[in-house]
């Protein structure tokens, strides 16, 4: 990043997070110093290799309801409605019913479709009105987990620890205005979409050389993208400009926060 990017929030280090194919994919900055890009295969692992005052912005759900209402758990029907064609990237979470309801691996495709099944059951079951999981949000369940075990776990996290969204963080640093192409198409990445996307980046600090990179083995372009903006965010939520939706934040029966920063 620029110097500016970086003076702005140099007191502590920051890291913006995604999940990814060999877990998490985050972007750090440290004090003083330039972002750098890095895998690692747990959340755990990731906190760890962390200064314990760093701040996070993660896009991946923290907190989850009891009971699921319509759109979500409250968060995801409040940004929607900001991202316009590109509201479609926030899907509803279930209760955490439903992403605890099988936590087994999966051996076979038939095995993860009928965990997919059993989930879609206890989701209706725990949710008004009833409503089954999503294919997107099933696929993210583990991850989901994960995080909220730490949190559960260890409560010092939770004010280190903030759930954002790529959409609605690109849709802030855009002056309140949603990208106007997908980032992908019928599952392919969009080279004109992750551009724009990277062009907005740069307006906010980054080299191009940095987002020109090949992403980690493990890691797509665009996770890698996602994890560069959420460490945007992790700076804004680091300078108090940050703004949560809702405001203020629900919080879960675990004593989690729900609410995207953005």
């Amino acid at each position: 990043m620029t110097g500016n990017a970086a003076s702005a929030s140099a007191r502590k280090s920051l890291a913006g997070v995604d999940g990814c194919k060999a877990g998490w994919i985050a972007v750090r900055q440290d004090p003083g110093g330039f972002p750098t890009v890095g895998i690692y295969p747990g959340f755990g692992d990731l906190l760890a290799a962390l200064p314990p005052d760093a701040i996070v912005a993660v896009d991946m759900p923290i907190g989850l309801p009891e009971v699921s209402g319509k759109g979500g758990r409250g968060p995801e029907a409040l940004v929607r409605p900001l991202l316009g064609e590109r509201q479609s990237s926030v899907f509803a979470i279930p209760s955490r019913a439903a992403v605890y309801a099988d936590t087994a691996p999966f051996s076979t495709i038939e095995a993860w479709y009928e965990a997919h099944r059993r989930a879609s059951a206890v989701a209706a079951t725990t949710s008004d009105p009833p409503r089954s999981v999503s294919i997107q949000a099933f696929g993210i369940f583990a991850k989901i987990r994960e995080i909220d075990g730490l949190l559960t776990a260890r409560p010092e996290l939770r004010t280190r620890v903030f759930e954002s969204h790529p959409e609605v963080a690109f849709w802030r640093l855009n002056d309140g205005r949603a990208m106007s192409l997908p980032k992908k198409i019928k599952g392919a990445v969009n080279p004109a979409g992750m551009e724009e996307r990277r062009a907005l980046l740069a307006r906010h600090g980054y080299e191009h050389t940095f987002l020109d990179q090949m992403p980690p083995k493990g890691a797509a372009a665009d996770d890698f993208l996602d994890a560069a903006v959420m460490l945007l965010i992790a700076g804004r939520i680091a300078r108090g400009e940050a703004v949560s939706y809702p405001n203020p934040p629900f919080v879960d029966g675990r004593g989690l926060s729900v609410a995207i920063h953005v």
